[in-house]
């Protein structure tokens, strides 16, 4: 990381960042800033021209390959699975071109399927006739439909109780002393809900006795995991408890900003947060010495433009700075360092959302949900392939077959795996279905990884060695470059897998096992060290059906 960078990045501001600036530009030229914009914003910032230039290029939406395009198809995994792209696309050729075709990953349709954006909207499942309503501005079929259901304690689905109780629910708490506060927070024992589990509490914390005169806190509506809407739902469906939970943590940790860097992929979100935000200005919670409590604080939406690594926290902070949005080395960590050089804390959208619950119910309510170690609630995300997929919450604890067989009605046909946790969650044969509860512990102790808790179904009649050859090239295509390990082995892993399952090509397993083993000690974060994980879990329980693909036995990796 550049320390110069990151500073000319804030050098007006996070309002007037150098990202959105950037992805203005591509808006304003269909697709991808020309030249002489980009060499113009490079000055204004006093940047480098090939700064501007390697960050305009990475991002799916911005890159000169982008120019033109016209619509986008989603090539996730649960669409995948789901057999439903292949005719969609080319249908879409019955109106464009091949070039003006373009994908997107993933626009959380993943319970319908047949999914594609055009002109700022989303649609999936679109029936007979539909797709040239659709193409002809039909904005009544922009609609998606799933099941929003719970088990206990309403945490994160139950329904929004309208601004004045939450404004005076908010006022209550910014009238008391923050650290007492985040104490209750604490208590709470919330571990964050991206899938690391770092206590949220703790984080709030170390930027809270950091020394700064500028702190943000990010709200990072960016992880874009195939399978995973859960974050979709809350900024689409209850925008008011994430921008609640952002500004207690600006009371508790002392910052002034609140930034949510909302993926582009879901393009609906964007007005419903923006109005939310108007709420809370008009209820008088947002602005300078706020209900006189010589608070001060504002939210800034930043719009992401198409990079899966964005997910990763320091790579997202990078990116708010416009820069290539590259993962850092830590120390410093964020808490000390992070969005232009100053303190920041990043949080994701699930657990920003069960702050009104701390705050109304206090830290130990909450903590006494779920288990010992994994408190709280959890919002599963359920597939096409589930008789009734949708939204899920369930306290921690709840078996995994309670929530596939109760609560979704099961599968609608024979599945052999479920991919839980987004592309770094683990492949489950559906023989260990009985044996996992949806908590951390329960999945790592079972060589797996909860994750955002999304599940994507692989049925029977899909390839096991296909769904790697897939998961492998997002792998590398979404990685940022920034460590060896991860910018190469992902690339020569997926052209591995590429030419086995072409039939050109018998992978060698102690290659393979050391290409994995690499990966996962001696890439830089867990997007190159997360791979291996599902891969393993491939292998080592459907080692029949990959034999065929290899040179020896796969027992060993």
């Amino acid at each position: 990381m550049s320390k110069n960078l990151s500073d000319l990045g804030g050098r007006k501001g996070v309002e007037e960042n150098l990202f959105s600036k950037i992805g203005l530009a591509g808006a304003e030229a269909d697709g991808s800033p020309s030249l002489e914009e980009l060499e113009r914003l490079a000055n204004e910032f006093l940047v480098g021209k090939a700064n501007v230039y390697g960050t305009a290029t990475f991002y799916d939406f911005l890159r000169p390959e982008n120019k033109g395009k016209k619509v986008y198809v989603c090539n996730g995994s649960a669409c995948l699975c789901a057999g439903t792209q292949d005719k969609l696309i080319a249908d879409l050729k019955g109106t464009f071109e091949d070039d003006e075709i373009g994908h997107m990953t993933c626009l959380g349709r993943c319970h319908e399927n047949g999914a594609f954006h055009y002109k700022g909207r989303n649609y999936s499942a679109l029936g007979e006739g539909q797709l040239e309503k659709a193409l002809a501005g039909g904005e009544e079929l922009n609609v998606d439909r799933y099941e929003v259901r719970s088990i206990g304690e309403n945490v994160l689905t139950a329904e929004f109780e309208g601004m004045g109780d939450y404004a005076e629910l908010l006022k209550t708490a910014l009238a008391k002393d923050s650290a007492q506060v985040l104490k209750d927070v604490k208590a709470a024992g919330i571990r964050g809900r991206g899938g690391a589990g770092f206590p949220m509490g703790v984080k709030w914390e170390f930027a809270r006795n950091a020394e700064g005169d500028l702190k943000f806190i990010i709200c990072n509506a960016d992880e874009g995991d195939p399978g995973a809407y859960s974050d979709r739902y809350l900024l689409e469906q209850r925008p008011h408890s994430v921008l609640f939970g952002m500004i207690i943590a600006g009371f508790c940790m002392k910052a002034e900003w609140g930034v949510l860097y909302i993926r582009a992929e879901y393009p609906e979100s964007f007005a419903i947060v923006e109005a939310a935000i108007d709420d809370f200005r008009d209820a008088g919670l947002l602005g300078q010495n706020i209900n006189g409590s010589s608070f001060n604080f504002d939210f800034k939406i930043v719009q992401g433009q198409g990079s899966y690594i964005c997910g990763e926290e320091t790579a997202l902070i990078s990116s708010i700075e416009g820069q290539r949005p590259e993962v850092r080395v830590r120390p410093p960590f964020p808490a000390q360092k992070g969005l232009f050089n100053k303190p920041t804390i990043v949080n994701n959208v699930e657990t920003l959302a069960t702050v009104p619950y701390i705050i109304k119910n206090g830290g130990a309510a909450y903590a006494a949900l779920g288990t010992e170690k994994s408190n709280g609630t959890k919002l599963v995300s359920l597939d096409s392939y589930f008789r009734n997929p949708g939204i899920y919450e369930v306290e921690m604890g709840t078996p995994l077959s309670t929530v596939i067989e109760d609560l979704s009605g099961g599968f609608t046909e024979p599945i052999k795996a479920l991919h839980i946790g987004g592309p770094l969650g683990g492949i489950v044969p559906a023989s260990k279905i009985p044996e996992l509860t949806i908590d951390f512990e329960s999945f790592s102790r079972n060589g797996f990884l909860l994750g955002h808790a999304s599940i994507v179904c692989i049925p029977e009649t899909f390839s096991i060695m296909t769904y790697l050859e897939k998961l492998m090239e997002f792998a590398a295509v979404e990685s940022c470059g920034k460590c060896f390990p991860c910018r190469l082995g992902t690339k020569r892993a997926h052209e591995m897998l590429e030419a086995a399952n072409l039939g050109n090509y018998k992978i060698d397993t102690e290659l393979f096992e050391d290409l994995l083993h690499t990966l996962e000690v001696g890439s830089l974060c867990a997007h190159g060290g997360g791979i291996p994980l599902p891969v393993k879990n491939a292998l080592q329980y459907f080692g029949d059906e990959l034999a065929q693909y290899f040179s020896k036995e796969t027992e060993r990796v």
